[in-house]
């Protein structure tokens, strides 16, 4: 684990730094530069290209983790790349053609409730695209386990763009509407930037010549595809179904508290980035035993850290929402559905990564598909009856029971089994911490009210995981912190 929590450290407080600027941008400079109306209109846009984003890179992300391993030669590995630049070509040519012809209705079809979506419904594959892409690159730097810059580009580079065409609108450089058709800029650029890194972590040799197993690779992306699609379905589609039945400034708030409640999977995405590749490893070389140990150690390190951040936002979220326009406040609902969804999804380590390598990743699909379906019929009862909160419903129902199938499918599929004694000890812990500080309020401005209660919530939380010692990971962190500082 010694290579994983060194990377994911890193990795982390990269992330953690996006999601300042992040947060900076969601709760306050959208808030109050763009609007509610533009906000809506850009959480929905980019939701949808998220969606889109698996299509587009024809699963090429999961594939090359995969497949990379198994090229030895020089040769081998360039044949392979060369495979993985052009599959997603399969889908794009024609599906931008289909769209070409039949653009008008398209469009016409996505905004009947909210008219404001008609005029950028274009920039929804094109967005889709850049992500598609940029994640392909992405993906060809982590095989090399060199995800740090590439996650600082991804996680810190992208939200300093939009907060600097942000601070544009604020300043009257540019309207509104051109802070929406920025984002093609943005993200092109992004896409840009992420294939100069990776081609010099591995520079390509461009010709036509492909790997012998190219029918498995297609296979399997194909695959992967849907699988890919099916997470991020169950992540995004709350927000474009949204935009389908209530006011699009309805989706500017939900992606408030949404952005709020998501700060829990930081940890989860930094780990993800190094442990993926490592637990393909051991799956090509059948070191199940080292593997089961792999998922029990990322389980238990992912829910405390995870639990640390969800009581952070939970105990806190009234002084964050007094800090918002009051319009936002009925969020608050919000985040705590999505923060449980979330924090279980937390609790099964690298249970994703796990599926997605084995030979049962077909079956998986199946089951993703019927749970896509429920998704889509528990959206579209929920959000047109409770709106924003029916929304939160339909999410946490749905990830906690595509969640729940995925961990009994890798515990009687595989045997593998990633709770503990240490897994209740931790869930006690927070608790208990959730007892004793959420119903505190000093009588302060909300920020300072935020800064004493998350430092007081941080001493008890963390004195109390050390001691039990539920984490070794994290008590190895903490004693390498307190020697560094010379603490006693």
């Amino acid at each position: 684990m010694g290579i994983v929590v060194n990377q994911s450290i890193k990795n982390t407080l990269i992330t953690f730094i996006g999601f300042v600027i992040g947060a900076v941008n969601a709760l306050f400079m959208y808030t109050h530069f763009l609007g509610e109306e533009y906000y809506g209109l850009t959480a929905f846009l980019l939701s949808s290209a998220n969606i889109m984003m698996p299509l587009m890179a024809f699963g090429i992300q999961n594939t090359l983790v995969k497949f990379y391993a198994t090229h030895q030669s020089e040769e081998d590995k360039s044949r392979f790349l060369n495979l993985v630049m052009v599959l997603p070509l399969l889908i794009i040519i024609p599906f931008f053609f289909i769209l070409f012809l039949f653009y008008g209705e398209a469009a016409r079809l996505i905004s009947k409730t909210n008219p404001i979506i008609f005029e950028y419904v274009w920039m929804i594959p094109v967005i889709g695209l850049f992500m598609g892409y940029f994640e392909i690159f992405y993906a060809w730097v982590k095989v090399h386990l060199k995800s740090v810059f590439g996650n600082f580009v991804k996680e810190v580079l992208l939200r300093i763009f939009i907060s600097i065409f942000l601070f544009a609108v604020y300043f009257g450089w540019i309207s509104t509407i051109q802070f929406v058709y920025s984002l093609v800029f943005i993200y092109f650029t992004m896409m840009v930037l992420m294939a100069l890194v990776a081609f010099k972590v591995r520079k390509p040799q461009f010709h036509l010549k492909f790997p012998k197993e190219k029918r498995d690779v297609i296979v399997y992306s194909s695959f992967i595809i849907f699988s890919s699609s099916i997470a991020v379905l169950l992540l995004d589609i709350d927000k474009f179904m949204i935009g389908q039945y209530i006011p699009i400034s309805e989706a500017a708030y939900y992606s408030v508290a949404i952005f709020i409640a998501l700060t829990i999977s930081v940890p989860m995405r930094a780990m993800h980035q190094i442990t993926h590749p490592i637990t393909t490893d051991l799956m090509a070389k059948n070191n199940y035993e080292a593997l089961n140990e792999l998922y029990k150690k990322t389980s238990i390190t992912l829910q405390v850290v995870g639990g640390f951040i969800m009581l952070g936002i939970l105990t806190n979220i009234h002084e964050v929402y007094a800090l918002l326009p009051v319009k936002y406040s009925g969020g608050v609902a919000v985040v705590f559905l999505i923060s449980f969804s979330k924090f279980f999804d937390l609790m099964l380590g690298n249970n994703n990564s796990i599926i997605f390598n084995s030979k049962y990743y077909r079956t998986v699909l199946i089951l993703g598909l019927c749970l896509v379906g429920l998704t889509v019929s528990l959206n579209m009862y929920f959000i047109p009856n409770f709106g924003i909160e029916g929304a939160a419903i339909a999410t946490l129902i749905s990830i906690g029971l595509y969640s729940l199938a995925k961990f009994l499918f890798v515990v009687f599929k595989m045997h593998l089994f990633p709770f503990t004694a240490k897994t209740l000890a931790s869930l006690g812990i927070i608790v208990l911490t959730f007892v004793v500080f959420y119903f505190w309020s000093f009588p302060f401005h909300p920020i300072l009210n935020i800064v004493l209660k998350s430092v007081l919530l941080s001493v008890f939380y963390l004195v109390f995981n050390y001691k039990m010692k539920i984490s070794e990971d994290i008590n190895g962190v903490m004693e390498k912190i307190v020697l560094k500082f010379n603490f006693k």
